[in-house]
């Protein structure tokens, strides 16, 4: 009788080994076809394999994986669902994910004092969903808030179409749990107590783009359903007249819970997309105007709004009679990004933020930048808040044109800035942004956000090369990795 010896397995590197400890052998990726779904976010233009992606359940796990990277010189990140859009997420040197889907719980809701806590992995919209029935919901409304995750929200400071009324997410964060670089797990305001005193860490740690600490529970406020709603679509025939009547509604002393525009463009890719409603194909632009409230003010505010309209040469304006129709509207808007997929094989998303104002001589500028570039350019944004959504359309299979897109996507973060503005208003800097943060920081001014990224992260190893361009050549380094 002949045996045949039994192949032995080649040794594992001991850190999938002590990773492996932690989690358990089912919660933790290392192979290279595992680990290609991890080379990005929504951001894709570039590309990055980590080490391996662990998955913790709670929020020991987390912390014992933090301090074994920390102890061991590792570097790491936290990673959502992915949908960023800037890069924050990408694991440019090879770190090691710590992926928080697992951790995906609603933990308590308490409607007395209108907060509920949530664990990081928890779907956005699935928070509105679970308290719906009490007449509650969540009001940060970013267009991924069918699959984003609330701890990527943080990270990030999403914003949302109802966030000119409501605030964005550092308006409803109310108490955090974080484990810092090191594995200590701290608790920001516990008990959910707004304006607590001394500094504002929860201001601090919201929208740092996961670069000072992994969020591990989130207490949020959470709002009672308005007693009122109506939504008003307006069709332009000119892009500068709708621009001027966003500017007149707000004038006027009305702020909507929403007031989105979009082009031309961008209104041929959402009719090309998943939810067409029949807008007209050969309309320069269009107003989505949502207003809520005490019902008896409602209708007054829609009669102000639609004679705005009007005074700017408005082609149609009209009322959404049901809502179901109001629903149409509305997911027909929030597929605005993913909807360029069906009129470009490419498209990079730019997030400038502009004084209201100041919007016709900023479309103006990027109507520019599309020319030279002979790139076409869709326009979709929070026109109320004036967070602007350029969409750059290239096909990357022609030579030089992934290049040209980023350079006009840079030529519109300028424009905004040139005019007062910001280069993000909720997609975050990631990597996509680093060297734009020069448009409106100064060296200085840069150093003095490092060093407070370095109390925090001393050692450079959470979600380094993110959200803050190296030093320049006139600054001395003082931290050398």
């Amino acid at each position: 009788m002949f045996f045949t010896k039994k192949k032995k397995n080649p040794p594992r590197d001991p850190v999938i080994e002590s990773f492996a400890g932690i989690v358990g052998e089912k919660s933790i990726l290392y192979k290279k076809e595992d680990l290609l779904s991890y080379d990005c976010d929504g951001f894709t233009i570039h590309k990055a394999m980590p080490k391996a992606v662990v998955f913790p359940k709670d929020t020991a796990e987390v912390s014992d994986i933090v301090k074994y990277c920390a102890e061991n010189q590792l570097p790491f990140l936290a990673r959502g669902a992915g949908t960023g859009l800037s890069g924050g997420a990408i694991p440019l040197n090879g770190e090691v994910i710590i992926s928080l889907v697992k951790m995906k719980h609603l933990l308590s809701v308490d409607y007395e004092n209108r907060q509920a806590v949530v664990q990081p992995g928890f779907v956005n919209l699935k928070l509105t969903h679970s308290i719906a029935d009490k007449g509650y919901y969540y009001a940060p409304d970013p267009s991924s808030q069918y699959v984003c995750t609330i701890g990527g929200n943080v990270a990030e400071n999403a914003g949302g179409a109802h966030c000119l009324k409501y605030g964005v997410t550092t308006n409803h964060i109310l108490g955090l749990e974080v484990v810092l670089p090191d594995g200590e797990i701290i608790e920001i305001s516990e008990n959910g107590i707004p304006d607590t005193p001394g500094y504002d860490l929860l201001g601090l740690l919201t929208g740092s783009e996961g670069t000072l600490g992994i969020v591990t529970k989130i207490t949020v406020r959470i709002l009672k359903n308005p007693e009122g709603k109506q939504t008003v679509l307006a069709y332009f025939d000119d892009v500068e007249e709708g621009s001027q009547a966003v500017s007149d509604i707000i004038s006027a002393g009305i702020v909507p819970a929403a007031l989105e525009m979009m082009d031309k463009t961008a209104i041929e890719g959402v009719e090309a997309g998943t939810y067409p409603v029949g807008h007209p194909d050969d309309i320069e632009a269009l107003l989505l105007i949502e207003v809520d409230g005490i019902t008896a003010g409602i209708a007054e505010q829609i009669e102000e709004i639609m004679s705005v309209c009007r005074k700017w040469n408005v082609r149609e304006v009209k009322v959404a009679e049901s809502e179901e129709e109001r629903g149409r509207w509305w997911a027909n808007r929030k597929t605005g990004f993913g909807a360029m997929g069906a009129i470009s094989p490419d498209y990079l998303v730019q997030d400038g933020v502009i004084p209201r104002s100041r919007l016709p001589e900023v479309l103006r500028n990027i109507a520019k930048i599309s020319e030279e570039s002979g790139l076409r350019i869709a326009n979709i944004f929070h026109a109320g808040d004036g967070n602007l959504h350029p969409l750059i359309l290239f096909d990357s299979r022609i030579p030089g044109e992934t290049e040209k897109a980023l350079q006009a996507g840079s030529a519109c973060l300028k424009a905004c800035a040139d005019v007062g503005g910001s280069i993000t208003g909720e997609h975050g800097v990631g990597i996509e942004k680093i060297e734009e943060m020069r448009f409106i920081f100064t060296d200085e001014e840069l150093e003095a956000q490092t060093n407070v990224r370095d109390v925090f992260n001393p050692y450079g190893l959470l979600n380094s090369g993110k959200l803050f361009p190296t030093p320049s050549r006139c600054m001395d380094v003082k931290k050398v990795m």
